[in-house]
């Protein structure tokens, strides 16, 4: 899973729960960094993190790939 998961999110997909409105991505600006920054999106804000943290994160509250209200669909 893990491995799926960093795949996806280095490939632009979105992961999140609408009900919650908790949302994990990399921004369009990281596509191609060799170390690229997180996004933790949460109803008090956004907070940058490295890959493990956001795997920590999709794995821990659960998050499937999404449509982000704002952003979007993701890749996948």
């Amino acid at each position: 899973m893990a491995v799926m998961a960093e795949s996806q999110l280095k490939s632009g997909t979105i992961f999140g729960d609408t009900d919650t409105q908790e949302y994990v991505y990399m921004p369009a600006s990281e596509i191609g960094a060799a170390d690229p920054v997180f996004v933790l999106e949460t109803k008090e804000g956004r907070l940058d993190i490295g890959l493990t943290e956001a795997l920590v994160h999709i794995r821990r509250l659960s998050l499937k790939p999404v449509r982000h209200p704002r952003l979007g669909h993701s890749s996948c």
